[in-house]
């Protein structure tokens, strides 16, 4: 007796030439999937246009401190994963640059003094009692893949860093002028990012054309990336329902 078993398509060999990408045509594809990075979003362009009020502005700050404080936790898993020592001693920067040392604060601090440059207390953000379900949802489910994931995978995901330099100058260059109303202070975490994207995406961008060297492996590591490009444009969908629609979760449910 045969059993058949159902295979998603992406799990089905594709026709026609499986040969290799060269490394510059696998970095090129992977680059071209900028266009699905969240800057594209209809929220953070209205966010980067000076259109977004002080509560949606909040909202989103609020959020996002729920996927700051899990990026080291993610690099913590990666690290791991991965047997190899000099891999190990380049990726901890990354848990440093967000958890900071004795005497010198990283990013999470940085993030912290966002929010109270647009009015949050700290007490807020850490309580994440302005988080929305589906963006602790989409968020878990990205620190999930990154455990139980090899660690070269887990990597491959992390280079959405490839675009990340843009959004940051974005907001540097248009802020002060759209919301005048956010301390100075509030912009050192994109200040801080800028140079540490772009260090941190040679190192990911290295192990991943090393690594996923055939075809069927340079194919999943573009789904990899999707992944991630999914999971932060779905945190803007649900910020899109609760601060521009003003549809926030069970908003049509009555006490």
């Amino acid at each position: 007796m045969t059993v058949m078993t159902y295979k998603p398509a992406y799990l089905l060999p594709k026709p026609g030439d499986n040969k290799p990408w060269t490394r510059a045509e696998f970095e090129q594809k992977l680059r071209d999937k900028e266009k699905y990075y969240h800057i594209n979003h209809e929220f953070h362009l209205l966010m980067n246009s000076g259109k977004l009020d002080k509560s949606a502005i909040q909202g989103w700050v609020a959020n996002r401190f729920y996927y700051q404080i899990i990026i080291p936790v993610k690099d913590a898993a990666i690290m791991a994963n991965c047997p190899h020592r000099d891999v190990r001693r380049s990726w901890v920067q990354r848990i440093i640059d967000h958890d900071g040392t004795q005497g010198e604060e990283g990013g999470i601090e940085a993030w912290l003094q966002l929010g109270e440059a647009v009015g949050l207390t700290r007490g807020e953000l850490y309580s994440q009692e302005h988080v929305l379900p589906g963006v602790r949802f989409a968020i878990d489910a990205y620190i999930n893949f990154a455990r139980q994931a090899s660690w070269q995978e887990a990597a491959c995901s992390s280079l959405t860093e490839l675009f990340a330099p843009k959004i940051h100058q974005k907001r540097l260059d248009k802020w002060p002028e759209y919301y005048p109303w956010i301390e100075p202070k509030g912009y050192a975490y994109f200040r801080k990012r800028l140079s540490e994207a772009r260090r941190d995406v040679e190192h990911g961008l290295q192990i991943t054309l090393d690594y996923f060297n055939t075809r069927e492996l340079q194919e999943k590591a573009l789904n990899i990336l999707q992944l991630k490009l999914d999971v932060l444009w779905t945190m803007l969908d649900c910020m899109w329902m609760a601060y521009i629609e003003k549809k926030p979760p069970y908003h049509n449910v009555k006490d």
